[in-house]
């Protein structure tokens, strides 16, 4: 049986578990970058402050997107804290103001979510939701070069 768009309702329910679990994971991420762009502290302010507010704002839209994923899946998205913090692999950073320890908090974080995307990617190809292929696509991409960016300042 398939749903409005096509898919196998089956796959569609796994992707949309899988994706619930990126939007908890991408929450809380969210979260740790405006904590990291409030409280850093240092010689490197000015440029992390700008970089973590352009992470987290780059973040919220990615949030959007994953919810609305969810829902055009047929599906709901995951939507209180407790539910972030309970299924989130990226747990909560507090009081961090080492700029260096802020960049390599972000890594970290980063390497997570690429990881849940590129699963996510499989299983949507697997699926044939190319909405879902060419969403997580995007971010693969986008992730690699910030992570590569990241890992460069930290050298």
């Amino acid at each position: 049986m398939k749903n409005l768009i096509g898919i196998d309702k089956a796959k569609a329910k796994v992707l949309s578990n899988k994706l619930n679990d990126l939007l908890a994971n991408y929450q809380m991420f969210y979260q740790n970058l405006r904590g990291l762009h409030w409280n850093i502290k240092g010689k490197s302010f000015f440029e992390l402050h700008l970089k973590f507010e352009e992470l987290y704002n780059d973040a919220v839209i990615k949030i959007d997107e994953i919810a609305e994923r969810i829902l055009t899946l047929e599906e709901e998205p995951l939507h209180t804290f407790s539910d972030y913090l309970n299924s989130s692999e990226i747990k909560e950073e507090k009081s961090v103001t080492n700029g260096t320890k802020g960049v390599e908090i972000v890594v970290k974080n980063f390497a997570i979510l690429v990881s849940k995307e590129r699963e996510i990617l499989n299983l949507a190809s697997d699926a044939d939701d190319e909405g879902t292929v060419s969403l997580m696509s995007d971010y693969i991409s986008q992730t690699e070069k910030t992570l590569w960016m990241l890992n460069s300042y930290l050298k």
